[in-house]
């Protein structure tokens, strides 16, 4: 009798199984979704290496594979764009954008995370309604700000790295993101920072920043895909090359004739590169700050 009573019934059976369908039905729907996910992110991608390999007639064409790989597309590209001066260009903004963006939205950000000052949420929800703003709306005020200060400061703005970074310097998502990584951190650490006799700025640099260094490695990595892809507000800014970056060199490959589209897609390969590589070196830091930034607790 124990042992009859040890072994499971029909019913319960047919039951497990009743629940279990629905489970493995789930799963079966979200690994769809992922896949298909997946191939909708990295197909424009292969198809772009892919054309970088081809001859004009066959990237003209329409072919998914190149017959031969013309390895010389990469070298013609690098020449014919001046990628080399564009490149460094391109190294210079980034490097000035994201410190300045690092220091000034990381203040910002702690200011409306642990500082109490009057209409702190006010100001708090103006700067995240910029957010709704399409870029383009941006641009003009910013050129006259600009245009303005290069009359006025000592250095000029135009044609020249201030007008391609300071507007940049302060990122309403950066400072929110920070910000909600800022208020995770216990109360009790900035109890006992001031029992030491610390202050905001200690506290901030000595505490908050080595803890917050996954969504600080987030804000770099968004400040530099967004600083690396800029192309629209350079050309606005500047009408030499001086500190033009790689994105203008793409255009290079539109002429008369017509678009090089193996050589635009060799130079947009180049282009990319350093984003992927970036990504690859803080992808794990990266997912860190983005899956626990929203949180709070």
């Amino acid at each position: 009798m124990a042992k009859l009573a040890a072994q499971p019934t029909l019913g319960a059976s047919i039951k497990k199984q009743k629940n279990g369908t629905p489970r493995v039905m789930r799963d079966l729907g979200i690994y769809i979704v992922l896949i298909v996910g997946a191939a909708v992110a990295i197909v424009p991608f292969l198809y772009t290496v892919s054309v970088s390999f081809m001859n004009l007639t066959e990237a003209n064409g329409g072919a998914w594979l190149p017959a031969r790989l013309q390895w010389e597309n990469y070298g013609n590209a690098w020449i014919q764009a001046d990628f080399g001066e564009y490149f460094w260009n391109s190294v210079r903004i980034a490097v000035i954008t994201i410190v300045g963006e690092v220091i000034f939205c990381t203040l910002a950000a702690y200011a409306f995370a642990r500082m109490e000052f009057w209409g702190k949420g006010f100001l708090f929800a103006l700067l995240l309604s910029t957010l709704m703003l399409p870029e383009a709306v941006t641009w003009v005020p910013n050129f006259i700000t600009v245009s303005w200060l290069g009359r006025v400061g000592p250095i000029p703005w135009i044609n020249n790295w201030p007008a391609l970074t300071v507007p940049f310097m302060a990122s309403a998502f950066s400072i929110f993101l920070l910000r909600q990584f800022f208020m995770q951190v216990p109360n009790e650490l900035w109890d006992s920072a001031q029992i030491d006799g610390a202050g905001h700025i200690r506290y901030l640099i000595q505490i908050m920043i080595p803890l917050s260094k996954a969504a600080i490695m987030t804000l770099v990595l968004f400040a530099f895909i967004g600083t690396w892809n800029a192309l629209a507000w350079p050309i606005l800014v500047t009408t030499t090359p001086d500190w033009r970056p790689i994105s203008y060199g793409m255009l290079a490959f539109i002429d008369e004739a017509g678009s090089q589209f193996h050589l635009q897609m060799a130079g947009s390969v180049i282009t990319m590169l350093p984003v992927v590589v970036l990504y690859f070196f803080t992808q794990k830091t990266f997912i860190e700050g983005i899956s626990t930034s929203g949180l709070k607790g």
